[in-house]
């Protein structure tokens, strides 16, 4: 009885897999797929009382608002940071996609780091139910993006993700529709962006955003040498004459400026490697390392971690999607894959 009603449930509501990032928000509504991209930012008036812009509206506006209105990410380090403005903002995501002219609310998965505590599943959960979910559930980033990656996770081998999004790098080792082995380090693209702004303030006297420190490390940013030299033109203000001015700078600067963030994302990968008991280090050893998240279009990566483990390096088709499209397959097919649900 109650199977058959969830079904009808099912049938009349918009179900959608979330991928709830501190950079972007992803939406995969169920029989529709991938429905929304969005920075996972949100402009609002200082007494916080009034929504102004939400999603790549509201990321532009980054670091040029007035005093009366400010402009916020509310997700950090992967998990919300500020409930009350990641409720507007997932609200206003899920008014966007789903048929507000349904009157069933929609089961969501929600993407999570791993190791994420109680209270951070707790405050994803109510954020989710608050902002018109009927039940949630969440699913660890890396095992996601293994699924959307179409790695066998239903055998009992070895299979290895990394996922470097905005604010973690996820490191785990899945076998059976388990984590065996998971870590996760709060170093990845926002800390990457951090690096270059620091880099370019200490050793060349020009302050610049961090939004065009993300834009830096899109354009030439790299973790090994290029077969060609790659230029930009860097704008920001000089920190002695006090006004604007630019600098071109080359691939090789902004790598030395990524040269800690980039260790610490091999060091952990190294580390699960040595956690992890022989037979699952075979099955790596002949399958390779798959690569998601953002940072995986790090020039150069792929090349870094290969000549550091000695493994295969492989990285996901649309690495940035591939977490929500793993989720997406989780709620395509719930019952088979409810299991690898962590509540």
């Amino acid at each position: 009885m109650f199977k058959i009603l969830d079904y009808i449930i099912g049938f009349f509501s918009r179900d959608m897999a979330i991928d709830l990032g501190t950079a972007n928000t992803l939406i995969y509504v169920k029989k529709c797929g991938i429905v929304l991209n969005e920075p996972s930012t949100v402009v609002l008036t200082s007494d916080g009382g009034k929504v102004i812009a939400v999603g790549k509206e509201a990321k532009e506006m980054f670091g040029k608002t007035p005093k009366e209105i400010r402009a916020i990410r509310p997700m950090k380090d992967g998990v919300i940071a500020d409930f009350d403005v990641t409720n507007k903002m997932i609200k206003y995501f899920i008014n966007r996609v789903h048929d507000r002219g349904s009157f069933v609310r929609p089961h969501m998965v929600i993407g999570v780091p791993t190791g994420i505590t109680q209270v951070e599943k707790r405050a994803v959960i109510d954020s989710a139910l608050e902002s018109g979910a009927r039940q949630v559930h969440l699913i660890e980033e890396p095992m996601a993006a293994a699924i959307g990656a179409g790695l066998p996770i239903h055998k009992p081998m070895g299979n290895m993700v990394v996922d470097i999004g905005g604010g973690t790098t996820e490191v785990a080792i899945i076998s059976h529709f388990s984590t065996a082995y998971g870590e996760s380090l709060r170093v990845a693209g926002d800390e990457m962006d951090e690096a270059i702004v620091r880099y370019i303030r200490k050793n060349y006297s020009l302050e610049i955003g961090s939004f065009h420190a993300e834009q830096i490390k899109m354009r030439i940013g790299s973790a090994y040498p290029l077969p060609e030299k790659l230029e930009m033109t860097v704008k920001g203000r000089d920190l002695l004459k006090g006004v604007p001015t630019s600098r071109v700078l080359d691939d090789s600067v902004i790598r030395e400026a990524l040269r800690e963030p980039i260790q610490a994302i091999v060091d952990v990968t190294k580390r699960a490697l040595e956690k992890i008991p022989p037979e699952m280090a075979s099955d790596i050893y002949d399958h390779g390392v798959v690569l998601a998240g953002g940072g995986a279009l790090i020039k150069g990566l792929d090349k870094l971690l290969h000549e550091k483990t000695g493994l295969k390096i492989i990285i996901a088709d649309d690495p940035l999607r591939v977490v929500v499209k793993g989720a997406g397959m989780v709620l395509d097919n719930f019952a088979e894959l409810k299991r690898v649900c962590i509540n």
